[in-house]
C-alpha cells in the first residue's frame, strides 16, 4: 500500500482519517464544539507542565533521541506503551494519556501510527512541540528508494550505493514548494551528501558547513530562510571535506572521505532542527572554535587579528555581513559582533592562503578598559577563539548595477566598507564613483591611510576625504563633525538620475544623526543602508 506524504515533509504511515474522532467519541460534539473529558484530580494542563519540568525521564530512553522504524513505532500501540508519530516526529504520549483532556480513546487511535492528519482535524492550533518536547523519541526514519533495474545495474558499476531517499525538510513558515531536499550516495571511499535547494543563484558563500566530534553539521542560506543539516554520522571521515555548488541548477554537494572504506548503511543520527527549513533569523547561532595565528598593529590603538578556521569547516563571509566572536570573561560568557575584512585595500590582491585552511581578518581597537577587546588583545599565538556563522542583512544585489556609492564611516566603522570597496572596484561594470567619507579624532587614528591614498591613485572612480574632529595645528584637511552641509558638499551624484546607495557605519549617534541628515538632503529609504549588529 502506497504511503501517503505527511505534511511536515516525511512519508508517513497510512490512518484513516475518517477514524478519528471515532464516531460517538465524546470530541465529536454537536455543531463543531468538542466535549472534554474529565480529568482525575492533578492531571490538569499545570501539573503536566510541572512534571515536563520535573527532569523526570517521560520517553523511558534517558535522553536519547534515536531512529524510528515503521516496524517499530507498530510496536508501541498499548495504553501503557504507546508511541505517536505527528510531521515525522515521534513522541512517547504513554505519561500524557491521563493528561489528555480528550481522553485515552482518541490518543489510542493513533497509537503506534502516524497521527498527522487525525491531529490536525482536532488539535491543529495547539503547540504540541512545546507540550510533548520532553516525550520525544525521536525522528521516523528514512526508506531508501527502489532503483529500476537498469538504473541499479548502472550505479553498481561504478562501485555506487545509493543509500537515502529524497526527503522534503520540515518546513516552518513557508511555501512547502521553496524547500529544499537532501539524498546521500556512497562509493568506495567517499560520502557524498547531495542538498537540492530548488535555486538558480546559488553560490559557496551561501553554505557554512561544520565537522566537529562525528557532528556534520550545515547552513545554506536561501533568501531570508535557512536549510539546516544536523546528523550524527555512523562512521568515521577525514576532515578535508570539499563542498561543490551547480550555481545554475542550485545543487549543493558535501564530499566527506571516509576513514575506513567499508559500506555505511546509513548517513547517521538525525539531531536538533536536522532537515529543518526556517526563517534564518529563527536557527540561533553556531560557534565553532578558531586559532589565533597573527596579531599585527593597524594604528596606536587598533589590531588586525587573522584567525584559522577548522580544516573541517567550509566558510565563507559574504561582502557586508559580521560575525560574533565569544569569549569567557571573569567566569562570564562575553559576545560582541565584528566585520570580517580582506588583508588588504589593493583589489589586485590575493587574500593569502594558509596551508592549514581559511584565513579570518579582524580589524579590532583595543579599549584599555574595554572587558571583551582587552582580553582579545591579550590573547596568545595559539589561543582560541569562538567565532559565529556570518549575520547581517546586506546583499551584493544592492551594489550590482549601481552607478554611485557613498560610504560614510566613523572609527571602525570603517570595517564593513573594506571589502565592499573590494568588490565594487572589482566587479560592478556599471559603476561610476565611490566616495568615502571617513571621520575619526585625529591623523593618527584613521585606519589603512596608505592603503586609501595609493587606492585614490590607482583607480580614478575613487575619492575619499578624511574628516578629523580634534586635528593638530598641522591638519590641511576638513575639520568638524558629521553635519548635513558636509555631506552636501561631498555627496554629489555622477548624473542627475543616477542610482546611488549610500551606506554607514559607526557609533549609534553617529549613524542616526547621518541617516537623518541624508534625508533631509533628499535620499529615499531605499538609497540607504546602515551596517547595525
Amino acid at each position: 500500500m502506497r504511503r501517503p506524504e505527511a505534511a511536515g515533509g516525511r512519508r508517513m504511515l497510512n490512518v484513516p482519517a475518517s477514524a478519528f474522532p471515532a464516531p460517538g467519541s465524546q470530541q465529536r460534539a454537536a455543531r463543531g464544539r468538542r466535549t472534554k473529558v474529565p480529568l482525575k484530580p492533578g492531571r490538569s494542563l499545570m501539573d503536566w507542565i510541572r512534571l515536563t519540568k520535573s527532569g523526570k525521564d517521560l520517553t523511558g530512553l534517558k535522553g536519547r533521541l534515536i531512529e524510528v522504524t515503521e516496524e517499530e513505532l507498530a510496536k508501541h500501540n498499548k495504553t501503557d506503551d504507546c508511541w505517536i508519530c505527528i510531521r515525522g516526529l515521534v513522541y512517547n504520549v504513554t505519561p500524557y494519556m491521563e493528561y489528555h483532556p480528550g481522553g485515552e480513546d482518541e490518543l489510542m487511535k493513533a497509537a503506534g501510527a502516524d497521527g498527522t492528519d487525525l491531529f490536525d482535524q482536532v488539535h491543529r492550533w495547539v503547540n504540541y512541540e512545546s507540550m510533548l518536547k520532553e516525550c520525544l523519541v525521536g525522528r521516523m526514519a528514512l526508506k531508501p528508494i527502489v532503483l529500476p533495474k537498469e538504473s541499479t545495474s548502472a550505479l553498481s558499476e561504478e562501485k555506487k550505493c545509493l543509500n537515502g531517499m529524497l526527503p522534503e525538510s520540515k518546513i516552518l513558515g513557508t511555501s512547502k514548494t521553496l524547500a529544499p531536499s537532501y539524498d546521500w550516495f556512497q562509493t568506495d571511499c567517499s560520502v557524498t551528501v547531495v542538498v537540492y535547494t530548488k535555486q538558480k543563484d546559488m553560490n559557496s558563500e551561501l553554505v557554512i558547513l561544520d565537522y566537529e566530534d562525528s557532528r556534520l553539521r550545515g547552513e545554506i542560506i536561501i533568501s531570508d530562510y535557512s536549510y539546516l543539516l544536523n546528523i550524527e554520522l555512523s562512521n568515521a571521515v577525514q576532515e578535508d571535506i570539499a563542498v561543490h555548488v551547480a550555481e545554475k541548477v542550485g545543487k549543493v554537494e558535501i564530499v566527506l572521505k571516509k576513514k575506513d572504506n567499508i559500506p555505511w548503511k546509513k548517513l547517521g543520527q538525525p539531531l536538533e532542527s536536522h532537515n529543518s527549513f526556517i526563517k534564518h533569523t529563527d536557527r540561533g547561532l553556531y560557534y565553532r572554535k578558531c586559532k589565533l595565528i597573527s596579531k599585527t598593529e593597524v594604528t596606536h590603538d587598533t589590531k588586525l587579528f587573522c584567525l584559522l578556521l577548522p580544516q573541517s569547516t567550509h566558510f565563507q563571509i559574504p561582502v557586508g555581513q559580521h560575525v560574533y566572536l565569544k569569549q569567557i570573561v571573569t567566569g562570564k560568557e562575553i559576545v560582541k559582533p565584528y566585520t570580517p575584512v580582506s588583508c588588504s585595500l589593493q583589489t589586485h590582491f590575493k587574500e593569502p592562503s594558509c596551508h592549514d585552511g581559511t584565513c579570518l581578518f579582524l580589524m579590532i581597537k583595543i579599549y584599555p578598559s574595554g572587558l571583551f577587546s582587552s582580553e582579545l588583545d591579550h590573547l596568545q599565538i595559539g589561543d582560541y577563539i569562538y567565532v559565529s556563522n556570518p549575520e547581517g542583512n546586506f546583499q551584493k544585489s544592492q551594489v550590482q548595477t549601481l552607478e554611485d556609492l557613498f560610504l560614510l564611516a566613523a572609527g571602525t566603522g570603517f570595517t564593513p566598507m573594506v571589502k565592499l570597496l573590494n568588490y565594487v572596484l572589482t566587479d560592478v561594470n556599471s559603476l561610476r564613483t565611490v566616495k568615502l567619507m571617513f571621520f575619526n579624532k585625529t591623523e593618527d587614528d584613521i585606519l589603512w591611510r596608505d592603503q586609501l591614498e595609493q587606492l585614490i591613485l590607482q583607480d580614478k572612480r575613487f575619492e575619499a576625504q578624511f574628516i578629523l574632529s580634534e586635528p593638530s595645528k598641522e591638519w590641511n584637511g576638513k575639520r568638524g563633525k558629521i553635519s548635513s552641509s558636509l555631506l552636501s558638499e561631498f555627496f554629489k551624484r555622477s548624473k542627475q538620475d543616477s542610482k546611488v546607495l549610500i551606506c554607514i557605519c559607526g557609533p549609534a549617534p553617529f549613524t542616526e544623526q547621518g541617516e537623518r541628515f541624508l534625508k533631509d538632503l533628499g535620499y529615499c529609504k531605499e538609497e540607504i543602508h546602515s551596517f547595525t549588529a
